[in-house]
């Protein structure tokens, strides 16, 4: 237990959230970062006290050093990148979405099987103070037999980086989807989506997609239980949100619909506004101040994922500490690679259903 893992942290952007998670964890040591711009790189190691740096990622999966790489580069890169780690040895974290197609999860659940180190799809919203507090009321039966699961992730995403314009909702829908299947622990089986409104004329032309909104009904294998979940990137007005409800015969639970409310626990019909605890304890004391420290802490950094209080809703160090704890400990993490690819495909499938006028379409499974 004292073992410690040599990580590298491969594109800091929204990686350089992870680099004092890192530092302080008890069983890591960030041994590299790498990034494109070697200034930048060269800033960060200054300000951390890394040793090694690399603008290139091929060459940093050559270091026989690094156990261990924690992949935040632009989605399209996630599966390319994901496998060259895989092949060279090193276990893996990566930012979601696993990667943009079905073929790719596969690929990557196969390297992960033959290479036989472990793999996370670093899904925050099974980490967040919310989750960890539904999952408590489940475990303890205080909620009861779930009934019926809803999730959402509606964001403005006008100004980011070009590939992201025009989106598919669906096409990146784990935010989303991902609390529910983790609760109800299912796979999605099989779903209908149907899209909605319109986006602008040049968005559709990236990915021949027209929705501003995608809705889409999941049901769950071995289960009879189904989850709603809604999407929208562009064109729609609304606050940013990732949230999930959770409806069981003994307790309910609904996320705020705006962040600065406070979530709703009913009992029968009587509902109450709750305060959500923090889940700090379950953390090595060196890195519990990251549930509600953000690396962009006092800058100019105002995206609602960093308001909610360090990062997404607190999950990053608890990311960071099942990633590493895995390695350490010689089991799988959660998400592993089988459910981080059921995850990831039941949005790729939505949207392809969404673009068959809701026409059911299987999900993958990886068994």
């Amino acid at each position: 237990m004292n073992r410690k893992i040599n990580i590298a942290i491969v594109g800091v952007g929204f990686g350089a959230e992870f680099i004092p998670i890192y530092k302080a964890h008890p069983n890591a040591h960030l041994y590299a970062i790498c990034a494109r711009t070697e200034e930048k790189v060269i800033e960060l190691c200054n300000q951390y006290g890394i040793e090694n740096w690399y603008t290139d990622v091929y060459k940093l999966l050559k270091d026989p050093n690094i156990d261990a790489v924690h992949i935040c580069t632009p989605i399209q890169y996630h599966a390319k990148h994901t496998i060259a780690a895989l092949q060279a040895g090193k276990h893996v974290a990566c930012a979601i979405p696993m990667a943009t197609s079905i073929d790719d999860c596969k690929r990557i659940v196969e390297a992960q099987r033959k290479y036989g180190k472990n793999y996370m799809m670093m899904e925050t919203t099974v980490y967040t103070r919310e989750f960890l507090f539904v999952k408590e009321l489940l475990d303890t039966k205080r909620l009861g037999r779930i009934q019926f699961l809803r999730g959402s992730h509606h964001q403005d995403m006008s100004g980011w980086p070009g590939y992201w314009e025009g989106l598919p909702p669906m096409f990146n829908a784990t935010h989303a989807v991902s609390p529910l299947l983790a609760l109800a622990g299912k796979n999605a089986e099989f779903v209908s989506c149907f899209g909605s409104g319109k986006i602008l004329d040049h968005m559709i032309s990236n990915y021949g997609s027209p929705f501003a909104v995608e809705t889409a009904l999941f049901r769950l294998k071995d289960s009879d239980l189904c989850a709603e979940v809604s999407r929208s990137l562009f064109e729609t007005s609304r606050q940013y949100i990732e949230s999930f409800d959770v409806y069981g015969d003994k307790m309910s639970f609904e996320w705020q619909r705006l962040e600065q409310d406070r979530p709703l626990v009913f009992v029968k019909e009587d509902g109450q506004k709750i305060n959500v605890p923090d889940f700090a304890h379950l953390l090595p004391e060196s890195i519990q101040k990251f549930t509600s420290k953000s690396f962009y802490e006092g800058g100019d950094e105002q995206h609602m994922s960093f308001i909610q209080g360090g990062g997404h809703g607190g999950s990053h160090p608890h990311l960071a500490h099942e990633f590493i704890m895995g390695i350490v400990e010689n089991r799988e993490p959660f998400p592993n690679a089988p459910i981080s690819a059921n995850w990831t495909c039941s949005g790729i499938c939505a949207h392809e259903s969404a673009m068959r006028n809701g026409e059911i379409v299987p999900i993958p499974q990886f068994l």
